[in-house]
């Protein structure tokens, strides 16, 4: 298990470019199953989840090629779908919240698709029922080996219809969706996440030759066809980086300057760290923070204390709570964080108190934090990261304390974020891996 030692306290600044996006690789990597010929993917972030994801694929037969530092070539026209009922990939499937988005392409072209329970953070239930239902509606046999928990489904054709989705899950209606490019007839899906990552998923399927209708809203229309051909594309800046980006320059006070950001697709993100006090500043495609002494947290305009929450696209991402909740430890005001998808991810919160941080944990969806303005620094100590989100967030909160602090478990933080300790030393921060 790997450790940061973080001298805290310091000051940083400089440029700092964002990886490209973790949450949309996952889903276009998976897409290159829906068709044999040669798909070349760039911006793709060098970080665990992606990487194991790239290496199940290399495992089940597709031709991976390394063309450039995050450029790569897939052709999946000799697959071994006997992998799939291996030991190796029950091990290697469950390892990967992500794998999940296999089985629709595959179920797609090959009429069958499996894998086993998926892992990925510990933040609660996250139930796979959308993407399953979706399947099933499209004409698809399901079955669950509840020995081995091990999700299976095959059709003899798939065929188009209309679905409500009973919620916008983002990898659900990814899924559902490649698998619908290439069934006979139309499907329509209503109550479809439209985050930006969605978004550049239907994108690179209509490059591929698919034919989809409503992107980038919740009702997506797709027109089946035969087949699907190459293509060439370019992942998105990760927007939960950019927001980390802004949350440390405010809670260590630096002046930080985010390079190519892709502001038309950060939607409400910094509008809601305006809402903190923070100052940002937008110029060409990145975004400039000042550094700033102080930052107050806004009121809604009857007085009441600030509630922020998430919601899917194009509300607030749940993935920035945690980063905002550390950022108000240190504002001035307070604000109530209303975590609403994952009933465990504000745990870490604990970790915060021990720093010296006033947090009320109401219960496991809200938290109230009174900000004490930097007139106590957060206090040095030991923590243990317990997901990608609160790792990126306790790695924050150590930057901005006095003394010298360790995290643990710290291969969490880099499913998430690429050469994390290089480049936050770049920018003037002690930190140490060991």
């Amino acid at each position: 298990m790997g450790t940061f030692k973080i001298e805290g306290g310091h000051e940083l600044s400089g440029e700092i470019t964002p990886q490209g996006a973790k949450n949309e690789a996952l889903q276009i990597l998976c897409a290159v199953l829906l068709t044999d010929e040669k798909v070349t993917i760039s911006n793709i972030p060098n970080i665990r989840d992606v990487n194991k994801l790239i290496d199940l694929l290399g495992d089940l037969g597709v031709t991976v090629q390394k063309l450039g530092q995050d450029t790569y070539s897939f052709q999946a026209n000799d697959l071994n779908l006997d992998y799939l009922t291996s030991p190796e990939f029950k091990v290697k499937g469950s390892s990967l919240r992500g794998s999940i988005m296999i089985v629709g392409p595959l179920l797609a072209r090959f009429k069958k698709g499996s894998i086993p329970r998926p892992g990925g953070d510990k933040i609660g239930r996250r139930r796979l029922d959308t993407h399953f239902i979706g399947f099933e509606k499209l004409g698809a046999k399901f079955n669950f080996d509840a020995d081995d928990h091990f999700y299976s489904v095959e059709t003899d054709g798939l065929k188009g219809t209309h679905m409500l989705l009973d919620e916008a899950s983002v990898t659900g209606t990814a899924n559902i969706l490649m698998a619908a490019v290439l069934a006979q007839g139309t499907t329509s899906i209503y109550n479809a996440a439209c985050e930006p990552y969605i978004q550049q998923l239907c994108r690179m399927l209509i490059s591929m030759g698919a034919k989809i209708e409503g992107v980038g809203s919740n009702l997506l229309t797709i027109h089946g066809v035969d087949s699907l051909g190459g293509c060439t594309h370019r992942i998105l800046p990760d927007m939960i980086e950019i927001g980390s980006w802004i949350g440390l320059a405010a809670m260590t006070r630096s002046a930080l300057t985010i390079k190519n950001v892709g502001i038309e697709h950060l939607g409400v993100i910094p509008d809601k760290f305006r809402q903190l006090g923070i100052v940002i500043e937008e110029k060409n495609d990145d975004l400039i923070i000042p550094k700033m002494d102080g930052y107050e947290i806004e009121s809604f305009i009857d007085g009441s204390i600030m509630t922020m929450a998430d919601a899917p696209w194009p509300g607030f991402t749940p993935d920035l709570l945690s980063i905002v909740l550390v950022v108000a430890t240190q504002a001035k005001g307070s604000v109530l964080i209303h975590q609403k998808m994952f009933e465990s991810r504000l745990f870490f919160v604990d970790k915060l108190i021990d720093m010296g941080a006033q947090i009320i944990l109401c219960d496991p969806h809200r938290a109230t934090v009174i900000g004490n303005n930097f007139q106590t620094p957060l206090r040095a100590t030991t923590m243990t990261s317990p997901d990608i989100r609160a790792g990126i967030s306790l790695l924050i909160a150590a930057l901005s304390a006095e003394g010298t602090s360790t995290i643990h478990n710290i291969e969490q933080i880099d499913r998430g974020y690429q050469y994390i300790d290089t480049r936050l030393k770049a920018l003037g921060a002690k930190i140490t891996r060991i």
